[in-house]
């Protein structure tokens, strides 16, 4: 599959008519896993449930910056782009605090919106791992992912909000991975090196969690 046809795209806008102009636009470059919410209740609900890669977000739904709010309620792996009236100057101001990957105005432009979709999904591809959770593809951002641990034939991936579970090999996820990033402290388990709060001889600290560090392997974390 494409990364336009894996990309999971949530509009979050009141007006049905922008939103639906903005769906059609999105499916015509062959982005067509795209879901929308006209409200914020549903919005949430999609969040959840659809756990979208990119956010189109009004930032001024139902009258209000409900969009903001939103934004710092989003699943973790998405990306905020927010979509604002041309005179709503101070609330963009505000917008900008929870450093969103973009802003379009309105009237939307296909070639803005295509272009920051575009820019954003490229960007993911290289700074994601990619897994199967039961039926759905998620991409994983490097930043989001705590540990991973080897558990038989399966890993555990532990972010900062959820444990993942895939049937996969410790190693097979060793060879995705940027060694910059991450670190293999032990057989069983694989660090992310950002995430490391204290090192001692024989384990590292990740959220608090002891994680076995083997002779073998610190020398990597030197």
């Amino acid at each position: 599959m494409t990364k336009e046809q894996l990309t999971k795209i949530l509009i979050v806008e009141d007006e049905i008519i922008i939103a639906d102009y903005i769906s059609e636009l999105l499916k015509e470059e062959h982005f067509n896993n795209v879901k929308i919410a006209n409200d914020a209740q549903t919005a949430r609900g999609l969040m959840t449930s659809f756990l979208p890669d990119i956010i189109l977000m009004d930032i001024n739904l139902n009258g209000k910056n409900t969009g903001i709010e939103l934004s710092e309620a989003k699943n973790e792996n998405a990306t905020v782009i927010f979509i604002t009236g041309q005179q709503d100057f101070a609330l963009m101001s505000q917008a900008i605090r929870t450093k969103p990957n973009g802003y379009l105005t309105k009237p939307i432009k296909k070639v803005e919106v295509i272009a920051a979709i575009s820019l954003i999904a490229q960007k993911r591809e290289t700074q994601t791992l990619q897994i199967k959770d039961g039926y759905d593809i998620v991409n994983l951002e490097y930043n989001s992912i705590n540990y991973i641990e080897a558990d038989g034939n399966y890993v555990n991936i532990y972010t900062t909000s959820k444990k993942y579970t895939v049937r996969q090999s410790l190693n097979t996820i060793v060879e995705q991975l940027p060694t910059d990033i991450f670190v293999q402290t032990h057989r069983s388990y694989l660090v992310n090196r950002t995430k490391i709060q204290r090192l001692t001889a024989s384990s590292v600290f990740v959220n608090n969690i002891e994680i076995s560090l083997s002779r073998t392997f610190a020398k990597r974390l030197k």
